[in-house]
């Protein structure tokens, strides 16, 4: 199992998402070694709050598998979860996240909070950091010095 590979396939999403000038988030969800799931972030596109790459990437997989129980799937994510991303994780079964780069202002898996480890829910979502770390940071960060350079 090469996590990299998976990883790059999340950036590729957050990459579209970028394109899009919609904050650069990508997902991809993983079952039996194969991607089975893709989601970017679509916020601004949709103009829904909810359209964050990890809702879209487990909306896809749930309809894949027909269930809403994504048992021994993990998903790569390029920035960690917010509350409602993580909340998502926890409720759709996910085994495990991997996370690219940590998110110091809204992340819920380590950085604010830690919906995954700290509480005691009826599922644990087990949790490896730092994932391509450079490279997933490196895309927020030339998105946000675009941004400003644009305003």
């Amino acid at each position: 199992m090469d996590k990299n590979k998976f990883m790059k396939e999340a950036l590729k999403e957050a990459k579209k998402a970028y394109d899009k000038k919609e904050i650069p988030v990508g997902a991809v969800i993983v079952k039996d070694n194969k991607i089975i799931a893709r989601g970017y972030n679509r916020k601004e596109e949709k103009n829904d709050t909810t359209k964050h790459a990890e809702i879209i990437a487990i909306q896809k997989a749930s309809k894949k598998l027909n269930s809403w129980r994504l048992i021994d799937c993990e998903m790569y994510v390029t920035l960690e979860p917010c509350s409602m991303c993580a909340g998502a994780l926890i409720q759709s079964r996910i085994k495990k996240v991997y996370i690219g780069t940590m998110d110091e202002k809204t992340g819920a898996c380590g950085s604010v909070l830690n919906l995954l480890e700290d509480y005691n829910f009826n599922h644990k979502v087990e949790v490896e950091k730092n994932v391509m770390q450079n490279e997933c940071e490196n895309i927020l960060k030339q998105f946000f010095k675009e941004l400003r350079k644009n305003k």
